[in-house]
């Protein structure tokens, strides 16, 4: 049973949720302000993170960062009524794995934190070698040149789903429906931008390597992993 922590001030908004969630076995705790949500993660641990970010004591991009800080391996999904992007890319930059807009779909919801899950408990448990990199599928850990990066829930997914046909390109359709959801519908921003932080993440790791993959962006159509010749 997956815990999943709602962070929702809107009581019938959060009713609903909390009903539905249940009624599909998931286990919840629901918090109504940013500062409870952050202080029951600092006690238990939680698989989901629904995070709302029309909060009335935090902002929800602040409790989103703080979030990640306290629980790096949870799944932060945001749940927002801004219509910006700008506030979708910064949530995502901060932390955030994903996002739903309002108002919700409730089965929307119910399949990507299927899909979520479902990706997170891969039966595909052989490592990925690619030069200097090792991607341990089972343990969910990735080094270069020895070292460890630490990588969030779907930059983990992401990285995968490229390793997994290196040299090849990958369309963003296909990674879309890969590593977020078959039946999405939203921008594709949130693909943008979890690229430049993997792109960022594995070029400060790989100071020591020679032979460290690099994501190219195959203009028009996605993005390739590409490892150097030793």
């Amino acid at each position: 049973m997956a815990a999943v922590l709602l962070v929702e001030d809107d009581e019938t908004i959060g009713s609903l949720l909390e009903s539905a969630l249940r009624m599909h076995d998931y286990e919840v705790m629901w918090s109504r302000t940013g500062g409870e949500a952050l202080r029951r993660m600092t006690i238990d641990e939680y698989d989901i993170v629904l995070l709302d970010l029309g909060l009335p004591d935090l902002d929800g991009i602040e409790v989103c960062r703080r979030a990640r800080g306290i629980t790096p391996t949870a799944l932060i999904i945001m749940i927002t009524a801004r219509t910006q992007e700008m506030d979708v890319v910064i949530g995502l930059e901060v932390g955030a794995d994903d996002y739903l807009t309002k108002p919700l779909r409730l089965r929307e919801l119910l399949a990507r934190l299927h899909a979520h899950l479902r990706r997170g408990t891969s039966s595909n448990v052989v490592p990925l070698r690619l030069g200097d990199m090792v991607v341990q599928v089972a343990a969910r850990r990735v080094t270069l040149a020895g070292d460890e990066v630490a990588l969030r829930p779907k930059e983990f997914d992401l990285l995968q789903r490229l390793a997994q046909e290196p040299g090849a390109a990958v369309s963003r359709d296909t990674l879309m429906a890969d590593v977020w959801d078959t039946h999405w519908r939203g921008s594709t921003k949130t693909l943008d931008v979890h690229i430049v932080t993997l792109r960022r993440k594995l070029a400060e790791a790989a100071t020591n390597s020679v032979t460290a993959p690099t994501i190219t962006t195959v203009r028009g159509y996605g993005y390739r992993l590409e490892v150097p010749a030793p």
